[in-house]
């Protein structure tokens, strides 16, 4: 298979990634794109010979683009020293938890570390920003589990959803097959996109069970 076939038959993989990410401040058009950055050298690069899944393979290379797109996009440059102050202060943290009971207060961070409490709020935050990018290893699971598993293949999804009630259909064909967004999924149902998240959520364990049995 050529690699614009494999790119041409996997972009469900792409906008699972992006929806995956399409919170966190940048438009989800932008998240696609890098995305599908990601798709093109992944398929470039797939070698079948050594047993992986394409989407396997895949899935980590379009988060790398779409990470990229964020750290690009951040205006905060982390210097040594906030890099330094902000591991200090997660450190200090765990430590005065264990002596409290409790979390400790920026005042307590400070004093235990003899830095300025706006310094280490500003390390803590900083370093947490960017360590969200870099923890989405449950993000890449869910992802290729809901690529890889037979719930997202049409046939398999289409046997499922027979016994669904009415609303759960419309929203998995909206979401599964037509590739809308959970806000453009609630617009056109009527309800609010925290709902289709709860619901959607609720229906992939129930239809991932039944395909398990």
């Amino acid at each position: 298979m050529s690699y614009e076939e494999l790119v041409n038959q996997n972009l469900k993989l792409v906008h699972a990634c992006a929806h995956k990410m399409q919170y966190k401040g940048i438009e989800y058009d932008e998240l696609y794109s890098a995305g599908c950055i990601g798709l093109v050298k992944a398929a470039k690069k797939f070698d079948e010979s050594k047993g992986f899944k394409f989407s396997t393979y895949a899935v980590p290379v379009i988060f790398g683009e779409i990470k990229q797109l964020f750290r690009d996009n951040n205006p905060v440059k982390l210097s040594r020293a906030v890099k330094d102050l902000g591991n200090k202060s997660n450190k200090t943290i765990n430590d005065l938890k264990a002596v409290l009971g409790r979390t400790p207060t920026i005042n307590e961070i400070a004093e235990k570390l003899g830095e300025n409490k706006e310094e280490v709020a500003y390390a803590l935050n900083a370093i947490r920003s960017i360590k969200s990018l870099d923890s989405d290893e449950e993000i890449k699971k869910s992802v290729c589990v809901c690529i890889e598993d037979k719930l997202l293949t049409k046939l398999s999804l289409n046997q499922l959803i027979e016994n669904l009630d009415e609303n759960d259909k419309i929203l998995i064909k909206l979401r599964y097959f037509s590739d809308k967004t959970q806000c453009e999924t609630a617009k056109i149902m009527g309800i609010s996109q925290v709902q289709v998240s709860r619901k959607e959520k609720k229906l992939l364990e129930f239809l991932k069970i039944k395909l398990s049995v």
